[in-house]
């Protein structure tokens, strides 16, 4: 099979990269033969780590959808990943037709890829920023051109804080994303946690030290003082399946599966 027609040729597709590795466990068709081989030693290590990753999509889902009916109408998504269902704009725009929504990455794969499928959506942009430089984001011409920081914005970190380094700075980086957040603001995060599943840490960490991006599962803690200065919006930090479940398979799901492989939260700035 030769290259896919939508990716660059400075993609490099040879090393399993991980935006194309969660479309694999999210049983998406966005991955190759070395994604899946790298997430189906992850996934021999912890096999937990599939169902993990669609109960923290689905909780995506489940936040934009209660902050567009709250009335946000402005969701800018950092480290947005591959387009896959129920995107974040296509789950405002359920609720709020208007909703602006500025996906961020800066993985060349994901935006090769978001401009192919994103291009003709109505109040959607993808720009390249990188979260390690949170001005980077938050100063660039194509955000600020679609968002207005001082009326109330979703910030959405889902799933993405885990990749940044200790030596990053994570605590100081996403201390940069509440400052900005206007009253009224929201800061959406989820986050590994390592206390789930502590044997399977070492080697899942090993598989992503060689893919594109490695991992740091952290502490509850840790993963919590992310919202520092925010007032969390029940049921506070928890296990991804817990926050606000609205079906009957979400409900089934939050109460058989208590560990924390994801510990989410939404926090408000008042």
């Amino acid at each position: 099979m030769g290259d896919p027609a939508w990716a660059p040729s400075s993609v490099d597709l040879r090393t399993p990269n991980v935006a194309r590795m969660y479309d694999y466990y999210l049983g998406g068709k966005d991955n190759l033969a070395p994604d899946r081989a790298a997430a189906e030693k992850a996934l021999e290590i912890a096999p937990e780590i599939r169902l993990a990753a669609r109960q923290n999509r689905a909780f995506l889902g489940r936040s934009v959808r209660y902050l567009a009916e709250a009335g946000v109408r402005q969701f800018l998504d950092v480290g947005t990943g591959l387009p896959t269902q129920s995107n974040v704009h296509e789950v405002a725009h359920n609720a709020a037709p208007d909703a602006r929504v500025v996906y961020v990455d800066n993985d060349p794969v994901v935006l090769a890829h978001g401009r192919a499928i994103l291009g003709g959506a109505k109040h959607v942009h993808i720009v390249q920023a990188d979260l390690r430089r949170p001005e980077e984001v938050l100063d660039s011409p194509e955000v600020r051109a679609r968002l207005d920081f001082e009326r109330p914005i979703a910030i959405l970190l889902v799933a993405i804080v885990h990749f940044l380094k200790d030596t990053d700075g994570p605590e100081e980086i996403v201390a940069r994303f509440r400052e900005v957040l206007p009253a009224g603001g929201y800061l959406v995060l989820s986050h590994v946690c390592g206390d789930a599943l502590p044997r399977s840490v070492p080697g899942v960490t090993e598989v992503y030290k060689h893919s594109s991006t490695p991992i740091v599962a952290r502490s509850p803690d840790r993963i919590a003082d992310f919202f520092s200065g925010l007032e969390l919006i029940d049921p506070g930090v928890v296990n991804v399946a817990q926050w606000r479940p609205d079906s009957a398979e979400s409900k089934r799901i939050a109460e058989k599966y208590q560990r924390p492989y994801f510990l989410a939260g939404v926090g408000r700035k008042m």
